[in-house]
């Protein structure tokens, strides 16, 4: 399984920077320079980095051959991947690769069946997506509190909402 761990954004200057949209809660060792990751479409790449620095919140790149600002946004919209396979496991057992996550069956711990978790934000907050039918998504907070138990060989995600978080109806 491919996992997107960055999106190419917009060049950064004249010398073939680019902005990298992070979709990984290591980008530090993820994008560190001899990193060599696939991409989507697969035509683009792979591409190995050269320099990774942050420029305030924004990951910039510098990707060995790319050198002026043309050869950069061709790169525009490019999607970096690795394979889940290729990920180190986890030694903490109340850790989790957001892949393993996504498509979990979400229940409260009445056992109602909510949804499933679609996708895992990182805003400060980790924040699981879950898609419910007829309803809008519902971001839950990924904290123990509130997530209690999973198991993955189940394929279930419990969850323990306080009053009022699922209540958001459909438009």
């Amino acid at each position: 399984m491919q996992l997107v761990v960055g999106r190419i954004g917009r060049p950064h200057g004249v010398r073939g920077e680019v902005t990298v949209e992070v979709r990984t809660d290591d980008p530090d060792s993820r994008f560190a320079p001899g990193t060599t990751l696939a991409t989507e479409p697969a035509s683009a790449g792979p591409v190995t980095v050269e320099r990774s620095r942050w420029h305030k919140d924004i990951l910039l790149l510098t990707i060995e051959g790319v050198a002026d600002r043309d050869a950069a946004e061709a790169l525009r919209g490019t999607l970096l991947v690795v394979d889940s396979a290729d990920l180190p496991p986890l030694a903490d057992p109340d850790e989790f690769h957001d892949h393993e996550l996504i498509g979990l069956t979400v229940v409260t711990t009445g056992g109602e069946r909510v949804g499933e978790v679609a996708d895992v934000l990182h805003h400060g907050q980790d924040l699981l997506v879950v898609t419910r039918p007829s309803r809008d998504d519902a971001y839950i907070p990924f904290v123990k509190a509130l997530v209690p138990e999973i198991d993955l060989g189940k394929g279930i995600l419990v969850v323990d909402p306080p009053p009022g978080l699922l209540d958001t109806e459909a438009e």
